[in-house]
């Protein structure tokens, strides 16, 4: 009974709520994926891609993780390699190239190159697995833009060279406490180092993929608009998790950015809704328009959430989706976008409506609303965090400066690290199926397929019940 009494199930430092809170945003970051973009995208496919579709997502996302495992959460948020100077950019470029498998890696208290302010209070385990969901879903994002095409040995070998490559020094420099977090640039919850990049990685593997076949182009109708539906009801709910874990900590702020999170997605629908009904060709509100207007609000508000007031959101989901929306209608009509076939319009969607929303943290960030606080009555005294734009912080475009540089670097280094990623694979094992399977698809290249024909069995001409054989 004595041993009883004093064993305690979970260290001091361990904050029960904060641990719970990170876990469960998580595992709703992680359904986003998985069943999420699986039935998004295998919704909006043609019937024959809808096997290959699910596959390469859920093949991914397990990819994802044991690179994740193995080496990748600590080259995004371990200790730094230190191939420069203190303070130069190569110094914070990157962190160790280590695995993260031991016992006392995952029991251990969380601890992060970003993690400067106040300590987390739950283990690297919980802090790793909420990571993992982010650097999953990326390649999943992109692979929208290159379906109906991409030959499936390749995408397993794109993936981990991605993540490696790409999202981990991406993720390191922004949230890792890497070079541009050091000189002020924020992105709350990924809408540079997760969207930005995923559309620029779309963009650019679809141009070295080629398009889809003129046939599958020309009738690239939805499977399944009910499956459509499901799936981006779990993302825009799952987006909880995503922008609301941001803080890490289920706090005020944590609270503030789900808000904002769903008020933007709603103005969002509402605004793309309404310009199809009134300046499209068609003048019609459609569903396939009211899923581009969510996915503008939710990936717009991703870099801001918790630092935007409640107006702030309203304002960042609109102006990104009108910008969005004439992209959409307009920009894509003219080179080079009219000469690459983004099926999934990714590079709009997602590397538009980011980039939109990363620059607008420079504009309409709300120094009103904390992230951080210090104890004491007053939350928001000297020592808390939170960051201000020109809007609120006497014009400065400080702010808005540190927005545009981190921007550029993500762009450009994300085009140039996915040209040669795509290459070394054309390489290899190349990058697209022949023609003959891109005629066929899910049986060709899986012998499967998502709405098999009955071929055995009872008789399907004859009522079981008056067959012959039923006597």
């Amino acid at each position: 009974m004595l041993y009883a009494a004093t064993n305690i199930p979970y260290p001091g430092w361990l904050n029960p709520a904060d641990n719970t809170w990170q876990l469960v945003s998580a595992t709703l970051v992680g359904l986003m994926s998985l069943p999420g973009l699986a039935v998004l995208y295998g919704g909006l496919v043609r019937k024959k891609w809808i096997v290959n579709t699910m596959l390469m997502c859920f093949a991914g996302f397990a990819l994802t993780l044991v690179v994740w495992m193995l080496w990748g959460y600590n080259m995004a948020f371990g200790v730094f390699s230190h191939f420069g100077s203190d303070g130069s950019f190569w110094s914070g470029f990157v962190g160790h190239f280590a695995p993260l498998t031991s016992a006392f890696s995952e029991q251990g208290q969380a601890v992060s190159g970003a993690n400067t302010l106040i300590p987390f209070h739950f283990p690297t385990a919980t802090l790793a697995y909420f990571q993992f969901v982010f650097a999953a879903i990326t390649p999943l994002l992109f692979l929208g833009g290159l379906v109906g095409r991409l030959k499936f040995k390749a995408w397993l070998l794109i993936v981990p060279m991605w993540i490696t490559m790409i999202y981990c020094i991406n993720a390191c420099l922004l949230w890792g406490g890497g070079f541009f977090a050091q000189k002020g640039a924020v992105d709350f919850s990924g809408g540079y180092v997760i969207h930005l990049s995923a559309g620029i990685a779309a963009f650019v593997g679809a141009a070295i993929v080629g398009p889809r076949r003129w046939q599958d182009r020309e009738n690239a109708f939805p499977s399944n608009l009910m499956m459509v539906a499901i799936g981006i009801g779990i993302i825009w709910l799952g987006w909880n998790g995503f922008n609301g874990g941001d803080p890490f900590y289920a706090g005020a702020d944590a609270a503030a950015a789900v808000l904002n999170t769903n008020v933007a997605t709603a103005v969002g629908l509402l605004t793309w809704m309404f310009l199809d009904m009134f300046l499209s060709k068609q003048k019609k509100a459609t569903f396939l328009g009211a899923l581009n207007g969510i996915l503008c609000g939710l990936v717009s508000i991703t870099p801001s959430a918790g630092w935007v007031n409640g107006l702030g959101a309203m304002a960042v989901g609109f102006i990104a989706t009108i910008v969005v929306w004439f992209a959409w209608n307009y920009l894509s009509k003219v080179k080079p976008f009219s000469k690459v076939d983004d099926a999934m319009g990714v590079i709009y969607t997602h590397g538009f409506a980011g980039l939109i929303g990363g620059l607008l943290v420079g504009i309409l960030a709300d120094p009103k609303m904390i992230e951080y606080g210090v104890p004491g009555k007053i939350y928001d005294a000297a020592g808390s965090f939170s960051v201000g734009g020109w809007f609120y912080n006497g014009h400065s475009f400080h702010q808005l400066w540190e927005q545009t540089i981190a921007a550029a670097w993500i762009i450009g280094y994300t085009a140039v690290g996915t040209t040669i990623i795509f290459y070394i694979v054309k390489a290899l094992v190349g990058l697209r199926e022949d023609d003959e399977t891109l005629a066929i698809g899910d049986i060709a290249i899986h012998d499967e397929e998502a709405f098999p024909e009955p071929t055995f069995g009872e008789p399907v001409l004859t009522p079981s019940h008056t067959h012959s054989d039923n006597k």
